[in-house]
């Protein structure tokens, strides 16, 4: 495997629970799980909630990032994402809902702008961009 770049990486270990599965992020430990209506524990969020809260963090940081260069005073962002998978959406494509709050205090023109900004998060742009998931096997050991 040849990379020239990595981003990210996360290390999942299942060690034979059907779904909860311990995850480690350099020196973060995390548990991913079902919910118990599917045969889960509910010991932590699921995949897809995880991959919400990376769009949801990723648009916070960001919408962040430019209320603090423009000098805007806001005080608390809320990003909400949720996730209609293809089967369930009438498009046939994965959608991610996103919905911000960052209160009344905005005026139209600062509304528009910020929603612009918050679809120029890095993830929003990954998750919008076709994406390739190569798998393998690891060598086994001698």
């Amino acid at each position: 495997m040849s990379i020239t770049k990595i981003t990210a990486t996360v290390e999942a270990t299942n060690i034979g629970d059907v779904f909860t599965t311990q995850m480690k992020v350099g020196d973060h430990v995390t548990i991913a799980d079902e919910p118990l209506t599917i045969g889960g524990k509910d010991a932590g969020p699921s995949p897809g909630e995880y991959l919400c809260m990376a769009l949801a963090s990723c648009t916070a940081i960001t919408l962040r990032m430019y209320l603090k260069r423009k000098d805007w005073k806001i005080e608390q962002i809320k990003v909400n994402v949720s996730l209609v998978k293809a089967a369930d959406a009438p498009s046939g494509v994965n959608t991610f809902y996103c919905r911000l709050d960052l209160g009344d205090e905005l005026t139209e023109e600062q509304r528009n702008k910020l929603v612009q900004i918050a679809d120029a998060c890095p993830l929003h742009r990954l998750l919008g961009t076709p994406s390739q998931v190569v798998t393998e096997m690891a060598t086994a050991k001698a």
